[in-house]
């Protein structure tokens, strides 16, 4: 995973090498941090949640057809992901599985309603952002 660094490191040099002084912030391209994705009584969203930035990205741009086939990738991974998350919550688990549902239903409409797609997508995050808090 990609990882951004938010931060400044400060180092002192001791003897030719460097020891990291303070690290603010460490986060992934999708917005969580470390801290965040370790909330999640179902695990690391982290890279469901990178995957549906993305969809929204494209979605928000008008794009339904890449939002379309991007969001069948988070359809797989989480489908691949379900015998190690579900047991560990399954009542959350069932909640962003349905938001999950939504959104493929939405952006494989035929023909599908931009707004539709938009409003099913900001849903699908937020469930994923309640579920990581939780």
């Amino acid at each position: 995973m990609r990882t951004i660094i938010l931060a400044t490191v400060a180092a002192v040099i001791i003897g030719g090498t460097a020891a990291p002084l303070v690290l603010l912030a460490v986060q992934d391209a999708s917005g969580a941090t470390p801290a965040t994705a370790a909330m999640s009584k179902l695990g690391d969203l982290s890279k469901f949640r990178a995957i549906v930035v993305e969809v929204k990205a494209l979605a928000d741009r008008g794009d339904l057809p890449a939002a379309k086939a991007r969001i069948k990738d988070l359809e797989l991974s989480w489908d691949g992901a379900e015998a190690g998350l579900k047991p560990r919550a399954a009542a959350d688990w069932h909640v962003v599985d349905k938001a999950i549902d939504g959104a493929l239903d939405a952006l494989r409409a035929s023909p599908a309603d931009p707004v539709a797609c938009r409003r099913a997508v900001d849903e699908l995050l937020a469930v994923i952002d309640r579920t990581q808090t939780a």
